[in-house]
């Protein structure tokens, strides 16, 4: 399969970058299937904000032991969310879930 260099505009800053042809095999070898929507800048500014630690923390009650607790995303799907101490013993199987 042949690719041919692409231009695309980036979400987050406006700007042309080009989709190379090298790129655009890569990601059909990882199985990737939409093209990057962000600039390689701003790709790499966004890596840098998720690496620092900054992740927005949600409040949430443990499904096993009740306490309150911060976890690094938003609970969905109506699945059961748990503290630190409880999530490691799901792990190794000491609680059933």
């Amino acid at each position: 399969m042949e690719f041919a260099d692409k231009t695309l505009t980036c979400r987050d800053c406006s700007s042309e970058f080009v989709f190379t042809a090298g790129e655009q095999g890569f990601y059909l070898e990882k199985g990737l299937l939409n093209e990057p929507q962000r600039c390689p800048d701003c790709r790499l500014t966004r890596r840098r904000e998720r690496s620092n630690g900054s992740r927005e923390m949600t409040q949430v009650t443990c499904a096993s032991c009740g306490t309150e607790t911060s976890v690094p995303f938003v609970p969905r799907l109506e699945r059961p969310v748990y503290c630190s101490t409880c999530f490691e013993q799901v792990r190794s199987g000491a609680i059933s879930t």
